[in-house]
């Protein structure tokens, strides 16, 4: 009976906690490192996630995109890392499904951490709330993505 966690996962999965761990070499030149339980915790995470919004993933997945993406932002630090990851997981997934796929992964990550440094300043909520809303509005009205700050106050 001695299975470690590793041998008892599917091949998939301990592809992407091998993913997940190579990201550590790129992300500790920000300070920040994801141990092995946050790594399952993560997994386990987008795991219920792609399980609310109604989504499979058939390749591979997006986590390591997404935390690469992140980890240079001056709103991450080791503290909050974890838990902004798994809210942004959650936006990302969400907002797939509310623009109906027309943006691809890279493109929907790139307007998140645009917006999440610049706009929301590393407010989630407001990343979630607002500016991804109304991003969502515009790429299904075909207007541009971006948009400034007025606009948003504007509809509010």
């Amino acid at each position: 009976m001695g299975n470690s966690y590793l041998e008892m996962i599917n091949p998939k999965e301990k592809n992407e906690i091998a993913d997940i761990k190579k990201c550590n070499e790129y992300i500790s030149q920000y300070g920040l490192i994801l141990s092995d339980n946050q790594i399952k915790s993560i997994l386990e995470k987008r795991r219920e996630i792609l399980k609310e919004t109604g989504r499979i993933e058939l390749r591979k997945g997006i986590l390591d995109k997404l935390i690469k993406e992140f980890c240079d932002s001056p709103y991450m630090n080791q503290e909050n890392f974890v838990q902004n990851l798994y809210e942004l997981i959650e936006i990302f997934y969400e907002y797939k499904n509310e623009t109906m796929d027309l943006l691809t992964d890279d493109e929907l990550l790139d307007f998140m951490k645009k917006s999440f440094d610049e706009t929301a300043k590393g407010d989630l909520e407001y990343l979630s709330g607002t500016i991804m809303y109304k991003m969502r509005e515009n790429l299904l009205k075909g207007k541009p993505l971006d948009y400034n700050e007025k606009e948003c106050e504007e509809d509010e």
